[in-house]
């Protein structure tokens, strides 16, 4: 019988106070590139990084998540509510965060940064991506707990019941509970592509690029390998993951905005890739 999503987004309630799990994903992303920010430049100092660097250019980075994040949201999925409602975009609190948004608003802040301390731009985002994936697949955790973002329907063995995604879902808990035991929810059953969003984009992706990073490669190299991975592994799962209701499929029953999105960054960072490696070349063989 498939598993009953039936856990409670909020991690903490104080009086009116209410923390989610969504929002303690954050704070841990934060951390874990902090961390992984600091072991690196204790064990080999990346183009002149230092501690203080780092933490400059995370706050810079973290600025750029969110609002880059939020911004993307709502030009890539929410366009049209954006333009009826324009402060809609200020309602972080009814949720809307877009990757692809995020990872733009990064590399303003990188740009912001690098012509602040004079540094080059990608000298800056080749130090950055290595620690992104951890924090992503904490996002896509916090997706799962909160019961959004799910996947297509399936009968596989692992396959979940999300309450957010009956189209008439029991009026209270007790009536889930009891239509869940009698089985008259397993139809809805669907993938948990959050998890698998974790697996790939988190621990995967974080798995390539710091061990690809780990040797010294031509600058920009290790962005463009960011693109590339992020990229086919967002092809592959938007295969298992329900597209957004009020887009669906953009073209031939099978595009999603996430693979529409995720091209490009493949497109790019094979160019960047190809690119790096010839200008390096070209300069070793200049006297």
């Amino acid at each position: 019988m498939p598993w009953l999503h039936d856990i409670d987004p909020t991690a903490l309630q104080l009086g009116p106070l209410q923390v989610h799990w969504y929002g303690l994903m954050y704070v841990a992303a934060a951390a874990s590139a902090w961390w992984l920010g600091v072991r690196r430049v204790q064990r080999d100092p990346w183009r002149g990084f230092d501690r203080a660097a780092l933490e400059d250019l995370l706050f810079y980075g973290m600025l750029g998540v969110i609002l880059g994040g939020r911004i993307g949201y709502m030009v890539f999925y929410g366009w049209a509510n954006l333009v009826a409602d324009p402060l809609s975009i200020l309602r972080l609190w009814e949720g809307g965060m877009s990757f692809h948004g995020g990872m733009l608003g990064v590399f303003a802040a990188c740009l912001i940064y690098a012509w602040k301390s004079k540094r080059r731009v990608f000298d800056l985002v080749d130090f950055v991506v290595p620690l992104v994936p951890i924090g992503l697949g904490l996002g896509r955790i916090g997706n799962f707990i909160g019961g959004e973002l799910w996947g297509r329907k399936s009968d596989v063995s692992w396959a979940v019941i999300f309450p957010k995604s009956l189209p008439n879902p029991p009026l209270d808990h007790a009536e889930l509970i009891t239509a869940h035991a009698s089985g008259a929810l397993n139809e809805y059953a669907r993938h948990p592509s959050q998890l698998y969003q974790a697996g790939l984009e988190g621990l995967a992706l974080f798995a390539l690029l710091w061990w690809y990073s780990r040797k010294p490669r031509p600058r920009m190299a290790v962005s463009a390998m960011f693109l590339i991975g992020y990229g086919l592994y967002r092809l592959l799962i938007e295969r298992f993951r329900e597209p957004d209701a009020h887009l669906g499929f953009l073209a031939f029953d099978w595009l999603t905005m996430g693979q529409l999105l995720s091209l490009p960054m493949i497109a790019l960072g094979v160019g960047m890739l190809i690119y790096a490696h010839r200008r390096d070349g070209a300069e070793k063989a200049t006297p």
